[in-house]
């Protein structure tokens, strides 16, 4: 018995499982057994009437135990049976259902009633060890939902990889147990996406019992389902496997690694006392033979693990899966960077079982930005723009006037015209009183214009077209004193009116300028000034509130009309020593009587 206990160690070393227990045998005749306990390779499942069979575990590694040798040294196998739902165990006789094969137990077919833990016990008179195993009996319906076309499939799909463009012969699972037991030579019938034969065409067909792929595309991944049909002892048996086909990249395509990420002489920008990462990228081509990959860091040539500095972990990603060809990031952070850090070597490495890349990453310490300062003046800036905004918005009649003073141009050096403002009102008591008591003596006397009033300014006997085409043509702004009883038809402002809109339309040496002392609603305006009213600026007076020289009623005015700097000799006439001056130019607008008084 001695040789005996290092084998069953190294068995339990190999197949895994609970520490092994020295238990009595099932009869109480037998030496001591070590117990096993439950393998740890799962319950085997099977459909309810379909043919499975059961494998002693304990041969999983012929290395410990080799069926033909342990039949050599007196061994004999037995196999017991608890029901599920029941703590007893019971030996298993072989019948034509159920059928010893060597280390293998076959039941032909499954029942529900098979459900439970079987138990391979192997001994001779010196020695004694056993195992368990568990099978699960499933019902179609537990299998697969209910108006499925796919067959139902107890077992997991086997994986089969075939490179694109390539061709490869897929076996049904399985096939090689059943022809053992079978009397005859069994059959095979695939079917792929619920299509039972002829799914195949010229790229894929049947080959006997195996289906062979000639050219593999894309859409010919996916399960295919094979089902085996035998005889044994006068039974009509089968069992259905289900094989997931999936494409791989060519094999004649590079299978080394390379790294995409950190590129040749990449230097990676990094802060002192904060947290730094450095990416890793790179390809890992499939391998059929040893599909096994790794992307690593080396830090002054040794791994992280190796590392006592507590700061460094990596963890790694799939970026890109392109027919099991994959693209692979290795992260590694650094937390609490300090620059003697900088000093170290920062490899990145991949590898595959074709090949290895490495690649060193560079480290360069980034100038720290002031951003308290940047926020500072950010703030300031801000709030600057804001104060500018408001002071505009308030201020901006100001320094319109201001902007003015500065860089405007004095209109009295640019043309020959011998009034600044040519004033048309209403002829009735109030405005007039308004007009030569507040317009005038504001213009003329405060701001030093030079002002044409018609009823004080022309010469006795003259002609009013004549005079009033001459006075306006020879003005440089028409000011126009809107109110309800201003330009009726055919009065004298109306002629006013349509003259300065006239020279406005024509030359624009001329600019009208409107002034509401009233308000007037729109439709009592004659169609002329409800013209001029959309596309003219509109002064309104607004009484007490605007007879103060400060006040946004003067601001708004001085705005519409001309600039001056200073005064010139003979400028600001006004009475008959304006009218003689303004004598000699009286024909030159003759001309134009007219036209104006036919409109």
């Amino acid at each position: 018995m001695a040789p005996f206990v290092p084998a069953v160690l190294l068995l339990f070393t190999l197949i895994g499982g609970t520490c092994p227990s020295v238990s009595q045998s099932i009869d109480s005749a037998d030496p001591t057994c070590y117990d096993w306990g439950e393998s740890n390779e799962g319950a085997v499942s099977v459909l309810e009437g379909e043919a499975v069979w059961l494998s002693c575990p304990l041969f999983s590694h012929p290395s410990v135990y080799n069926y033909s040798s342990t039949q050599s040294a007196g061994h004999n196998l037995f196999w017991y049976q608890i029901p599920e739902g029941q703590d007893l165990e019971q030996p298993i006789r072989q019948s034509s259902r159920l059928s010893k094969q060597r280390e293998r137990l076959w039941l032909l077919p499954a029942r529900a009633e098979d459900s439970g833990q079987y138990i391979c016990l192997l001994r001779n008179k010196s020695s004694c060890s056993k195992i368990a195993m568990g099978l699960k009996v499933l019902r179609r319906d537990q299998v697969t939902p209910a108006g499925s076309c796919e067959p139902p499939v107890a077992t997991l799909p086997t994986p089969a990889l075939i490179p694109l463009q390539e061709g490869k012969t897929l076996d049904c699972p399985d096939l090689k147990d059943a022809t053992s037991m079978s009397d005859s030579p069994p059959t095979v019938s695939w079917s792929h996406k619920c299509k039972g034969p002829p799914f195949w065409n010229s790229d894929r067909e049947p080959w006997g019992s195996s289906l062979r792929f000639y050219t593999m595309v894309d859409h010919y991944q996916g399960l295919y389902y094979c089902t085996v049909h035998f005889q044994r002892g006068g039974r009509q048996l089968n069992f259905t496997r289900a094989v997931n086909v999936t494409a791989i990249n060519p094999t004649r395509m590079s299978k080394t690694p390379v790294i995409l990420h950190p590129h040749a002489d990449q230097v990676f920008q990094v802060k002192s006392n904060s947290r730094a990462a450095l990416a890793c990228r790179a390809t890992v081509p499939f391998v059929v033979d040893d599909p096994s990959w790794d992307v690593w860091w080396t830090v002054d040539g040794q791994t992280l693990e190796k590392l006592s500095d507590q700061r460094f972990s990596q963890s790694n990603r799939v970026l890109k899966d392109d027919h099991m060809d994959l693209t692979v990031e290795n992260l590694l952070l650094i937390q609490d960077f300090r620059s003697d850090d900088l000093r170290r070597r920062f490899n990145c490495s991949v590898k595959n079982a074709r090949g290895s890349e490495s690649r060193r990453a560079l480290l360069s310490e980034e100038a720290s930005l002031p951003s308290v300062e940047l926020g500072c003046g950010l703030g300031v800036t801000l709030v600057l723009m804001l104060l500018l905004f408001v002071v505009y918005h308030v201020f901006w009649l100001e320094l319109l006037l201001l902007y003015r003073s500065w860089f405007g141009t004095d209109e009295r050096f640019t043309d020959e015209k011998d009034f600044d403002v040519y004033i048309s009102y209403a002829r009735n008591g109030e405005e007039e009183q308004f007009v030569l008591n507040t317009l005038r003596g504001v213009l003329e006397n405060e701001f030093g214009y030079s002002v044409c009033i018609f009823d004080r300014d022309s010469l006795p006997g003259g002609t009013i077209t004549d005079e009033t085409l001459s006075f306006v043509s020879r003005s440089r702004r028409l000011l126009v004193v809107v109110s309800p009883g201003y330009a009726s038809r055919g009065s004298q402002a109306l002629l006013e009116l349509k003259a300065g809109l006239q020279g406005m339309a024509l030359g624009g040496h001329l600019r009208v300028i409107l002034v509401q002392y009233k308000p007037v609603q729109r439709q009592d305006l004659v169609r002329e000034l409800r013209k001029a009213q959309v596309a003219l600026a509109l002064v309104r007076w607004q009484g007490e509130k605007s007879k103060e020289l400060s006040s946004r009623f003067w601001k708004r005015l001085r705005v519409e009309l001309p600039m001056r700097r200073g005064t010139r000799k003979g400028e600001g006439a006004s009475g008959t020593e304006g009218a003689l001056l303004r004598m000699t130019s009286q024909n030159s607008t003759n001309s134009q009587t007219g036209l104006i008084s036919s409109a």
